[in-house]
């Protein structure tokens, strides 16, 4: 069992080196994975060799089956921890991130006014560009009360915007 918990507690440390680490040891591995894209990974190899030493001392101490058994156990949960594993880390690789949203995006979107906006002068709204709220000053042609909900027609500077209401 003193097998099993040191090969359980080696892949907790080699998973917590490639966290603290990140990436300076995956160099290692780079001529061995023959075009395998990251499954010889070093989180992978830590998954594996974790649940492989975990589940088989579980399986020798609650079984008491010999070491065999135990060993083929671990062999089959260290499989599927390493899988699960690279799968996770190659879906995050993938996960692009949206461009940031541009001031000529705010065209056409809605908001609603937090100080009226008068007939000869700039008020505030709040826009939600990318999904984030943000004040913009803003200009009318005629005057808005505050609470109204508008809509953006024209972006006039990277911080003020021209809006009218939006009729329902």
């Amino acid at each position: 069992m003193a097998w099993f918990l040191g090969l359980g507690i080696v892949g907790l440390v080699l998973l917590v080196l490639s966290l603290v680490l990140d990436g300076v040891m995956e160099g290692v591995l780079d001529g061995f994975g023959g075009g395998l894209d990251g499954f010889l990974s070093l989180p992978v190899i830590a998954g594996f060799v974790s649940a492989l030493g975990f589940t088989g001392a579980i399986v020798l101490g609650t079984t008491g089956t010999g070491a065999g058994v135990a060993t083929g156990a671990g062999v089959v949960a260290g499989s599927v921890v390493g899988w699960v594993t690279w799968r996770f880390s190659r879906a995050l690789m993938r996960d692009g991130t949206a461009p940031a949203p541009r001031g000529e995006d705010l065209t056409g979107t809605t908001g609603s006014v937090i100080t009226a906006i008068p007939a000869d002068g700039y008020g505030e709204v709040l826009l939600y560009p990318g999904g984030q709220p943000t004040k913009y000053a803003a200009k009318a042609a005629a005057p808005v009360a505050r609470g109204t909900e508008v809509w953006v027609e024209a972006l006039l500077s990277p911080t003020s915007v021209s809006v009218r209401p939006v009729e329902h």
